[in-house]
């Protein structure tokens, strides 16, 4: 099997950019002759032909223009590796790894990564997983950070570090025109609802209120998934409990209201790192006290 020779690769970069094989043997401080030599042996290694000629330009062929495509990330990802190894910080143009909580906001996850959106020159990747496989993921080096409502408490093994970044108020959410007082009390009694399922400490802390107020609920759908939360919510017209941010669109437009918070009643947003040497230059960026 034979091996891609990077050395005549980085060559052929150089004179694809150019477009131009006298300037760039100049700017490379070698013989034109020995740089058309290190071309062709990489076309021969490869069976294609890079480049036709059109007068005393070079253009690219197809197979041309894909090999570029290739090296262009192959010597960008060399140039960030250099400076990783050196310094021991990564571009500012490096892509940032994400690691998102399945079940949180999707609303709240647009609000995080605002000010990336805000930047033409940073590119970010969002990878939903459970709360171990964020963990996970962390540990092996494979994500930047980790955004979860769950808390997480590092060891001496884990060296994990958690801030929080927000605190949001849970409410009470349904449709509009509900006889509903700002209160809890009669008026929520023998309601249908939606909540959150499991372990949850809103389901928790709801279901300490149905005992204390004795509300009686029909629950007519669970489920962990915020996002599915808000949708039930929008289509079966029935009173869900979560942070208003999640069904902000909904609220703004008119399609559910905010009945009231449950008192003493939060939900936490972590920003999930880990110690380490090499630390990307958006995460202290991102990791800001949100509202």
């Amino acid at each position: 099997m034979s091996r891609l020779n990077y050395h005549h690769l980085y060559y052929f970069w150089q004179v694809a950019r150019q477009g131009n094989l006298t300037k760039t043997a100049q700017n490379l401080h070698i013989s034109q002759s020995a740089l058309s030599s290190q071309i062709k042996q990489l076309e021969e290694s490869l069976h294609v032909s890079l480049f036709t000629r059109q007068g005393r330009k070079l253009q690219l062929t197809e197979s041309g223009y894909h090999a570029l495509n290739y090296a262009n990330e192959i010597f960008k990802n060399g140039e960030e590796l250099e400076q990783l190894l050196t310094s021991g910080t990564a571009l500012p143009s490096t892509p940032i790894r994400i690691g998102i909580l399945s079940t949180i906001s999707r609303n709240f996850i647009e609000q995080f990564v605002q000010p990336l959106l805000d930047q033409n020159d940073c590119r970010f990747s969002l990878q939903s997983m459970s709360q171990t496989g964020l963990l996970n993921a962390m540990n092996e080096l494979q994500l930047d950070m980790a955004l979860t409502s769950i808390t997480v408490h590092g060891s001496n093994i884990n060296n994990w570090q958690s801030r929080v970044l927000a605190r949001q108020p849970v409410a009470i959410i349904g449709p509009p025109g509900l006889d509903l007082k700002p209160e809890l009390g009669e008026s929520y009694r023998h309601r249908r609802w939606i909540v959150p399922y499991g372990e949850n400490p809103l389901r928790t802390a709801f279901n300490s209120f149905a005992a204390q107020y004795k509300l009686e609920p029909e629950i007519v759908a669970e489920s962990d998934d915020m996002a599915m939360l808000r949708l039930l919510t929008r289509d079966i017209g029935a009173l869900a409990i979560m942070p208003e941010v999640v069904v902000k669109d909904e609220i703004d437009s008119g399609e559910l209201k905010n009945y009231m918070l449950l008192p003493n009643v939060y939900e936490n947003f972590y920003a999930v790192t880990t110690k380490r040497r090499v630390v990307h230059p958006k995460v202290g960026m991102l990791i800001r006290p949100l509202n």
